[in-house]
């Protein structure tokens, strides 16, 4: 190569040299741009409005994650509230009370045939069993609740002649008993009971309705296990609602 031409070539090489540079340059310039050159960088209408529906999108989901994390919320507050309702009821009618709905006319005009409310066990353990209290006795033999009243208790002597109860000898006046509707069932009302002396554990019962109640003239004596309750709050019917002996 001639010495003329050595040198166009080298000098052409340096003029390519300083062009890449020189972009190189520029190219570095612009990627190192501030901000707000950035920012005032005009947006396509049609990208700001693609943006958006994303934006409403993505704020849709969140509502909707929001929304369904709420409800699973109220979901556990609410069996939570159900449990522990449970567990109340479970203790109230194991040691505290006992529902029972009246079946027959056993006690009428006492207590009425499908009358609601509840019976009281913690007084069996408080207050123990009175005589004339209203006591559920449960035969477990038949799986049955009978509901009747406490006349006799243990180591009594029980009788009724010509229809006088008589305990320990002594006559008792039943002011339990309606007379009203007494004298409607005729002149016998009780009918006789020959005379029994109750054991320790035994306690004898009979229904307020003695012509229709079947009772401790036909099953015997009870035993205190059998007795679970005592006295029956009426809840319904409503005109019905009070206490029938606690």
């Amino acid at each position: 190569m001639s010495e003329d031409k050595k040198i166009e070539y080298i000098n052409e090489t340096v003029m390519l040299e300083q062009l890449s540079e020189g972009a190189y340059q520029e190219d570095v310039v612009e990627d190192t741009m501030d901000l707000s050159t950035i920012e005032e960088i005009d947006i396509p209408a049609d990208m700001e409005s693609h943006v958006g529906e994303k934006r409403e999108i993505v704020e849709q989901i969140e509502e909707e994650e929001e929304e369904e994390s709420s409800a699973l919320k109220e979901v556990f507050l609410f069996l939570k509230d159900l449990a522990i309702s449970f567990a109340v009821i479970l203790l109230l009618t194991t040691f505290v009370i006992r529902p029972v709905k009246v079946k027959g006319s056993s006690m009428y005009p006492t207590l009425e045939d499908a009358e609601i409310g509840f019976s009281n066990l913690i007084g069996m353990k408080l207050n123990h069993l009175k005589r004339f209290d209203i006591v559920i006795i449960h035969l477990a033999d038949r799986d049955e609740y009978l509901v009747k009243r406490l006349i006799g208790m243990p180591g009594d002597t029980i009788e009724v002649n010509q229809d006088v109860l008589y305990i320990n000898g002594e006559p008792v006046k039943e002011t339990y008993l309606d007379e009203e509707y007494k004298a409607s069932e005729g002149p016998i009302f009780t009918g006789d009971i020959a005379e029994l002396t109750l054991g320790e554990n035994e306690y004898y019962c009979l229904g307020d309705n003695r012509p229709h109640s079947t009772d401790s003239r036909v099953y015997g004596p009870f035993q205190k296990e059998q007795i679970i309750s005592k006295g029956i709050f009426v809840l319904f019917p409503f005109n019905h609602f009070g206490f029938k002996t606690w």
